[in-house]
């Protein structure tokens, strides 16, 4: 390993104290393979299952984020990336003066398992009357009982352990969201204080989810073992081994199905993570600044 030390004072101003084997400091402002101050949750993390977001999670990704319809004329166009997020310039010159809705959020994982909606009506929208819809500062998808998209195939299979992180935004009361779900089985985000894990098998939440309040979700389920939520990077939840199949199975026809909702981000990774759990919820949170 090269030795860094005489980098140190000049490392320490720029990065505090966070130098990488192999990551210089340069005048181009790069570390190593990433750009300067943003680091790819999909690089540290790889291997998931499916992964969507309104920004650039792995950097050998060249794909668009997502592909819109605009109202006006129903024309669609393909939205990508600047600097690593979403192109909102090129998104408010597509939808100048009318309504965005999203036909397609690509799967950045590189399983190609996007997420679309192909009827005009039940499209979810992110543009209104011109303007990106933002939380935060940061551009939304916001999705709804009847505005929702569907994954292609299924991700898992029976019984398997699974992971998912998500962004989690509900401007309503009552309970909401049936995150992923498929005829009668489902993960059941925000239920009051019952959290379904599966259709049978469900965690008693310690929080349940406030309105008008932005929250990073996180489930990690070893099937034979146990499942654990967490409402931001506070645990929520656990319970014993599953006894009914895990909604893994089953994802889903139906995702992002629910009464009013905002998303930006949504991971899932078809094994259990709970030793990358905090990792993967810092790097989220340090991007959307959520708690």
């Amino acid at each position: 390993m090269p030795d860094f030390g005489i980098f140190r004072g000049f490392n320490d101003k720029l990065f505090g104290n966070k130098l990488y084997a192999g990551q210089l400091p340069t005048q181009l402002g790069l570390i190593g393979s990433e750009s300067f101050g943003y680091l790819y949750l999909l690089n540290d993390y790889p291997n998931a299952a499916a992964a969507y977001s309104l920004r650039k999670l792995r950097s050998a990704y060249t794909g668009s984020a997502i592909r819109v319809r605009r109202a006006s004329d129903n024309n669609e166009q393909n939205i990508g990336f600047i600097n690593n997020v979403l192109d909102t310039s090129s998104l408010t010159s597509f939808c100048s003066g009318t309504n965005g809705f999203v036909t397609t959020w690509y799967d950045q994982s590189g399983n190609g398992l996007n997420a679309t909606q192909t009827t005009a009506a039940n499209q979810p929208q992110i543009v209104s009357s011109g303007s990106v819809l933002l939380l935060n500062g940061k551009p939304k998808i916001d999705a709804t009982s009847t505005r929702f998209l569907q994954f292609s195939t299924d991700i898992a299979t029976s019984n398997s352990d699974y992971s998912l992180f998500m962004t989690y935004f509900k401007n309503a009361t009552g309970n909401q969201a049936v995150l992923l779900k498929n005829g009668s089985n489902y993960h059941w985000l925000d239920y009051g204080s019952t959290q379904y894990i599966s259709a049978g098998d469900f965690i008693s939440a310690t929080n349940t989810f406030s309105i008008n309040t932005q929250y990073l979700y996180s489930c990690i389920s070893d099937y034979n073992v146990g499942a654990s939520i967490y409402q931001n990077n506070t645990i929520n939840g656990t319970r014993g081994a599953l006894t009914t199949n895990s909604v893994s199975s089953y994802l889903p026809s139906n995702v992002f199905r629910a009464a009013t909702i905002s998303l930006q981000e949504f991971i899932y990774y078809s094994f259990e993570q709970s030793s990358n759990r905090s990792g993967i919820q810092t790097n989220i949170n340090d991007f959307y600044s959520i708690y």
